[in-house]
């Protein structure tokens, strides 16, 4: 049977699935070949359909069938053709246009079929005119995901970015572009809008304006002023014309003095002393390629394309691994700032990238040892002696706390040891005096930590996972804030009980556990973080795969 058969419900109304779920219609390629099948429809165990269909769209139905998304959408719109009917001419334009702005966005322009695009006839053959308008939608459907939530599926690429991309309706998409008076604008839209992506995108922008297209020859290493001559003065001249600096002159082998102008001007825009020489240092920026801060744009972009659907507009948490810091933001504001300590750098330790929803927080909390450290840390030590890690206590499956001279801890293995350790309320509690609870699978939170000294390290990555906030206070109250006038009384007074209390967020507060190598602050200036996991190195490498040519050498 005819493969699309189990899509047919789905993704085509009434009549149209009757027609694609017979076999014999499903391999017709002609108005003759679905005539003969419709008849083997009437005469064979099929319901005959109940429309008529033209040629058109029993071409067009075949060629969607394998894209159940795209193909219900034509097939709850009666199979009209979108790119290639009478008003297709708009709307092919502002797909090719929007397509051939991927560079300003950092994705990769090699991803986008816009040659190929641009050579598909509207008309022709029924054959023809289904074919063009299914590539059409493909390429539609490829940016509208790719612009509106990111190129990539993030957990393929790093186990760590346990993030879910929000995802675009495409219907409402094709539903806003069809009936749209500026079909352009509603492809525009689809980028986020977020003044941080902005910042991020003039940028990458600026930075690629001093990028010298691939294929431009490099200027040869030497030391070029005034008064030197030869072919490397010609590919100077080109290399400094191709980034918008051009030189006239009579003898393009000349350096002369429109050309040391023309240095001077380079130089002063990419922040060297514009003394109009063309030394080592000049030169070696003029043959750039992309480097770490242009790749680090190029990934921030895609990471806050896969937080669509987030309003970061709005009162959150932002921990930003790479940065080492905790803050809560407001209306694009920062109204509080702690240092942090996050995961090791190693591959069990690292901390995760997600949001969720911080409902609560544990004021003198009791630490359960998680069963990863347990076993690989303590247990060896309580094989040894039973005694050790006193501060620990010793608890079964219901809750009670067994006494050690009850346990033989050399008998058990790492996978039969039926017992949790849990260390009690008290000043060097490895949570300290609260920790910061917003529920997840990997069991991440926020909390203080007895170990203050880790926090005037400049690179503090040494926590099991979890982020230790440097003045958890501070952040406490400030959480507090919105549901109390007295925000640090109610925190200090639970604290002063001595007793484990749960105090809950109202209203609860998003948080969001990022990785960001570069960022915009407040003023819009990107600030650069060290990619402490590699993850924006296998993002990027990625992305390159994809075809993602920034210009220039690589360095």
């Amino acid at each position: 049977m005819f493969a699309i058969k189990g899509l047919v419900s789905m993704a085509f109304a009434a009549g149209v699935g009757l027609i694609l779920a017979n076999p014999v219609l499903a391999q017709s390629s002609s108005a003759q070949q679905a005539g003969a099948g419709a008849q083997a429809l009437a005469s064979g165990p099929y319901p005959a359909p109940k429309f008529d269909f033209t040629e058109d769209q029993i071409l067009l139905a075949l060629a969607l069938a394998d894209r159940p998304a795209i193909a219900a959408y034509y097939g709850q719109n009666g199979l009209k053709p979108v790119f290639t009917g009478p008003e297709g001419a708009a709307r092919r334009t502002a797909l090719i246009e929007a397509m051939g702005t991927a560079g300003v966005h950092g994705l990769p322009s090699g991803r986008y079929p816009v040659a190929r695009l641009r050579s598909l006839p509207p008309a022709g053959t029924a054959s023809m005119r289904a074919s063009a308008e299914a590539e059409f939608a493909f390429a539609f459907a490829l940016w509208v995901h790719d612009l509106g939530a990111g190129m990539l599926d993030p957990g393929k690429i790093d186990p760590g970015i346990k993030r879910k991309p929000g995802g675009v309706n495409l219907t409402k998409v094709l539903d806003d572009f069809v009936t749209s008076s500026d079909p352009a604008k509603v492809l525009a839209d689809l980028a986020p809008k977020d003044p941080r992506y902005l910042s991020l995108q003039a940028e990458l922008a600026q930075m690629g304006a001093m990028l010298a297209p691939a294929g431009v020859p490099d200027v040869p290493p030497g030391l070029w002023r005034p008064g030197a001559k030869g072919p490397e003065i010609l590919r100077l001249r080109a290399r400094l014309a191709v980034l918008g600096f051009p030189a006239a002159g009579t003898d393009p082998e000349l350096y002369d003095e429109d050309l040391a102008e023309a240095v001077r001007q380079y130089q002063a825009r990419v922040g060297l002393q514009p003394d109009g020489v063309a030394g080592p240092t000049t030169v070696d920026r003029l043959n750039q390629g992309p480097g770490a801060q242009m790749r680090a744009i190029v990934v921030a972009m895609e990471r806050l394309r896969w937080m669509h659907g987030i309003d970061l507009n709005q009162r959150h948490i932002w921990v930003n691994l790479p940065e080492f810091n905790v803050r809560i933001m407001e209306g694009g504001h920062e109204t509080f700032i702690s240092r942090t300590v996050i995961g090791k750098d190693t591959p069990d330790r690292r901390s995760p990238e997600f949001s969720d929803m911080m409902e609560y927080l544990v004021v003198n909390p009791s630490w359960n040892v998680p069963r990863s450290i347990t076993v690989k840390e303590y247990l060896p030590r309580l094989r040894q002696n039973r005694y050790a890690l006193s501060y620990l206590e010793v608890v079964d499956g219901r809750g009670r706390v067994v006494p050690r001279a009850n346990v033989n801890f050399a008998s058990y293995s790492d996978k039969s040891f039926p017992f949790r350790l849990r260390q009690k309320p008290s000043g060097d509690n490895a949570l300290g005096i609260v920790k910061f609870i917003f529920p997840n699978d990997w069991n991440i939170y926020l909390h203080d930590t007895p170990s203050k000294s880790l926090f005037s390290n400049t690179t503090r990555a040494y926590s099991h996972g979890c982020i230790r906030v440097a003045d958890p206070r501070d952040l406490a109250s400030a959480l507090l804030s919105k549901q109390t006038d007295d925000p640090v009384g109610v925190f200090e007074s639970a604290v002063n009980s001595g007793n484990e209390t749960w105090v809950h967020l109202e209203p609860e507060v998003p948080v969001h556990l990022v990785y960001f190598t570069a960022f915009p602050d407040e003023t819009g200036a990107i600030r650069y973080y060290p990619d402490i996991y590699g993850r924006d190195a296998r993002l990027y490498a990625a992305i390159a795969d994809a075809g993602l040519e920034l210009g220039g050498t690589s360095d």
